[in-house]
């Protein structure tokens, strides 16, 4: 009960800070992922010991380039497509046999980049359609993801039997994660109702991204951590871990719903 009790009340002091920041301003929001994706790149190299500041230096380079008239159009899409690409081979380590991914020091730069620092970049651009800040879209993504999270758990501490990915993560289930979809749809089905920023089915389709692709990320730094030997990536959160714990399903998705939104809609 009282694991519960930390987990609610650090929890919500999350959620707050977070929506708080994205309707605040702009800035504030850029301000807050930026101070989120420096602690998640701290707790990644700890989970595959790399020790270097150039990841650091990348991520806090492209937001710079954000505000640059240059950085538009095809740079983004170069961006993306590299992301993306890092997204896939990262599912390939999910299924490789052998825990033996990132080996050497390039490797465990490459990841720290393309997966991590370039994935962080475009959690901050999701909200900016045709360069104006729209911030309900993020706070939207955000809920359909704490949906997606807090269902799959619950429904699959309670009614899982079939294990989803045992060697990576044995509590997470088929049914936890069907539940987890389910009910992220029917949150997206909700917020299309009430929302004029985007149509009910597209909702939804992000919806289904979201679950889908963001388990998927959950999973991929579940391999890390297990490869690593450890339980969380951090303890800044109590009753989560770390800030990595609680932002890899969104980072993982979010070069996806960003390929969605900005390009396929």
């Amino acid at each position: 009960m009282r694991n519960l009790l930390t987990r609610s009340t650090s929890g919500i002091i999350y959620a707050a800070i977070f929506i708080t920041s994205i309707l605040y301003s702009k800035e504030s929001f850029i301000l807050l992922v930026s101070i989120f994706g420096a602690f998640c790149i701290y707790e990644f190299g700890k989970l595959i010991q790399l020790k270097n500041v150039l990841p650091y230096l990348v991520f806090l380079s492209i937001i710079s380039l954000f505000y640059v008239d240059a950085f538009k159009g095809n740079a983004v899409l170069v961006l993306l497509v590299l992301t993306l690409l890092a997204s896939i081979q990262m599912i390939g380590y999910l299924y490789a046999k052998k825990n033996t991914y990132p080996r050497n020091f390039l490797q465990k730069m490459d990841v720290s980049i393309r997966y991590l620092a370039f994935s962080l970049s475009f959690i901050i651009l999701i909200p900016f359609i045709d360069e104006v800040y729209q911030p309900y879209i993020l706070v939207y993504v955000l809920l359909l993801i704490w949906a997606n999270d807090s269902f799959a758990f619950l429904i699959g501490k309670n009614f899982g039997k079939r294990k989803l990915f045992e060697s990576v993560s044995p509590k997470k289930t088929i049914e936890g994660f069907i539940g987890g979809l389910v009910f992220s749809v029917a949150t997206a089905v909700v917020i299309g109702f009430y929302s004029e920023l985007l149509t009910i089915t597209d909702w939804i389709i992000v919806a289904i991204i979201i679950s889908v692709i963001g388990t998927i990320g959950d999973l991929v730094e579940s391999k890390f951590k297990r490869q690593a030997s450890i339980k969380d990536s951090g303890n800044i959160m109590p009753g989560h871990g770390g800030l990595l714990d609680r932002l890899d399903s969104l980072l993982f998705a979010a070069p996806f719903v960003y390929l969605y939104i900005h390009f396929i809609i």
